[in-house]
């Protein structure tokens, strides 16, 4: 069915008009772009309630607004994965109270700076790579959300609209660095608030038994359900991994990954830092209501379910319930606003991605000196910002080649894997064993990430669509089984979050540096 010819003249002005508006009030907002403080850290002048807004945007985007209604919808979709919130929580405290306070000992642009005066410039490089390594594998999954929206309400291919949302995405990062994405974010955000409450009840007013109706329709499927309690490792979303590996992802996340960690170097000070990452914990409302966005839906179409008349896309790729309800249900002008509402959001994530790409890849670069070396960093950061862009966008583009076969929550979780331990590991090394040498840290992530490799089956699905592997070498070489004709984890990757950050920890105590 061709979804865009729902989406008129009147929607698109709305959209025109609604990324015009974001457009201008970053540009207002932009302030002095001199010299790299201002494009990265924002002057250090913002005010914390703007940065958390920020990070709750940045951190709920398109994968939680468009991926969470149809990871509910699904079959077996439950609430269990609001059991995470325990461990977020508990990692956002740890970071305000103890993370902020290191960083803001001296000046410095990243996590991986910090490293860099404990343990060493080569401890920096390696940071900032397995962060960019971990940025390209994470933030292109959020470019693939926004191509669906996209490609929902137009006739464009896919790819083309992967490209789109990049292009957009470098020209809001070009426009004026960190204190245009933040500010921008928090436009996101209350667009989020105000489209996720508006969605919730015009499904339960479209309902003839309302919010009853939708309680029983989606209490009945089980969709209610909170505590997942069971010990088999394969199942993510379960009361053990929320209070034993969560907190590590969450440490990781938001204190050492420079897309959360960037924001926080905006503040005024420590202090205000620190509220601004607590109070981030506000996110877990944000999710709870897109859970109730996703069993409401659930429940409106329900009886389409039961006369065999559900939309097929909706059995070929659940992520497209909540894009296809907004262009078909919705009246002329809403849907457009709140369509725009997810471009811009994850417009604005991945402006935040190359930004943070960006300025990190400059640190690796030789400092210049001289008249004109403030302009020229700032100019080359720029160019990085595009180069980034053209690179994110790509890899989206080969990501495609997942999309249906998995969640694009739980895909989005399962690429950060690969590199969320590491960089946690690398950063306790540098604030608790300086005297680690960085060859015993380079082999755990190498481990690490080998590991995260045999226990998910995106990485060898990819191998298998290049016809570089078969199927059976994809089950004899990895800790995949194969479940009616699909590879699928024996043990989910959300256990290697805790173990990784040791393996890498300990291989670098192993061989510690010699003493000076």
């Amino acid at each position: 069915m061709d979804f865009h010819q729902h989406f008129s003249s009147i929607d698109w002005l709305v959209v025109i008009a609604y990324l015009s508006l974001t457009t201008l009030v970053g540009h207002l907002l932009k302030g002095s772009q001199s010299t790299i403080k201002d494009f990265f850290l924002g002057g250090r002048s913002l005010p914390w309630p703007a940065v958390s807004g920020s990070i709750i945007a940045t951190e709920i985007s398109g994968v939680t607004f468009i991926g969470v209604p149809g990871m509910i919808y699904a079959a077996g979709g439950d609430f269990t994965y609001l059991q995470w919130g325990i461990g977020s929580i508990i990692a956002r405290v740890l970071v305000g109270i103890y993370f902020v306070r290191v960083f803001y000992e001296r000046e410095i642009y990243s996590p991986y700076d910090y490293m860099g005066h404990r343990l060493g410039e080569g401890a920096k490089r390696l940071a900032t790579i397995i962060f960019q390594v971990g940025g390209i594998l994470g933030q292109s999954v959020r470019v693939l959300v926004a191509a669906l929206a996209l490609k929902v309400v137009t006739p464009l291919d896919f790819h083309h609209c992967i490209w789109i949302i990049g292009m957009f995405a470098v020209g809001w990062t070009l426009m004026g660095g960190m204190r245009t994405v933040i500010w921008t974010d928090v436009m996101q955000f209350f667009l989020f608030v105000g489209a996720g409450l508006f969605s919730l009840f015009w499904i339960i007013g479209e309902l003839e038994g309302g919010w009853t109706q939708m309680t029983e329709v989606a209490g009945g499927a089980g969709k209610f359900n909170f505590l997942n309690l069971t010990s088999d490792p394969a199942v993510g979303f379960t009361l053990w991994v929320a209070i034993i590996a969560v907190p590590f992802q969450n440490l990781s996340a938001f204190g050492v990954d420079q897309l959360n960690a960037q924001r926080m170097f905006c503040c005024r000070n420590a202090g205000d830092a620190r509220k601004a990452m607590i109070a981030s914990s506000g996110a877990l409302l944000l999710t709870l209501l897109m859970l109730l966005v996703g069993a409401a839906l659930f429940a409106y179409y329900e009886p389409m379910r039961i006369s065999g008349t559900e939309p097929t896309i909706f059995s070929e790729d659940t992520d497209s319930v909540f894009p296809v309800w907004i262009v078909t249900e919705l009246p002329t002008g809403l849907r457009g606003l709140i369509l725009a509402g997810i471009f811009a959001a994850a417009i604005s994530s991945l402006d935040s991605i190359l930004a943070a790409l960006s300025q990190t890849t400059l640190g690796l670069l030789k400092p210049r000196t001289g008249k004109d070396a403030e302009k020229q960093r700032l100019f080359m950061s720029r160019i990085l910002v595009l180069i980034w862009g053209i690179l994110l966008s790509a890899f989206a583009v080969e990501l495609d080649s997942l999309r249906g076969k998995v969640n694009v929550v739980v895909l989005a979780f399962g690429m950060i894997s690969y590199t969320t331990g590491p960089m946690l590991g690398m950063f306790l090394a540098s604030l608790l064993t300086p005297r680690v040498r960085v060859t015993g840290l380079s082999i755990g992530f190498i481990l690490s990430f080998i590991l995260v490799a045999s226990l998910r089956p995106d990485f060898y699905q990819i191998l298998i669509n290049y016809d570089v592997i078969s199927f059976e070498d994809a089950l004899r070489w990895s800790f995949l089984e194969d479940r009616g004709g699909k590879l699928a984890s024996v043990i989910n990757t959300v256990w290697a979050w805790p173990v990784t950050v040791f393996i890498t920890w300990g291989f670098g105590v192993i061989l510690p540096r010699k003493k000076d």
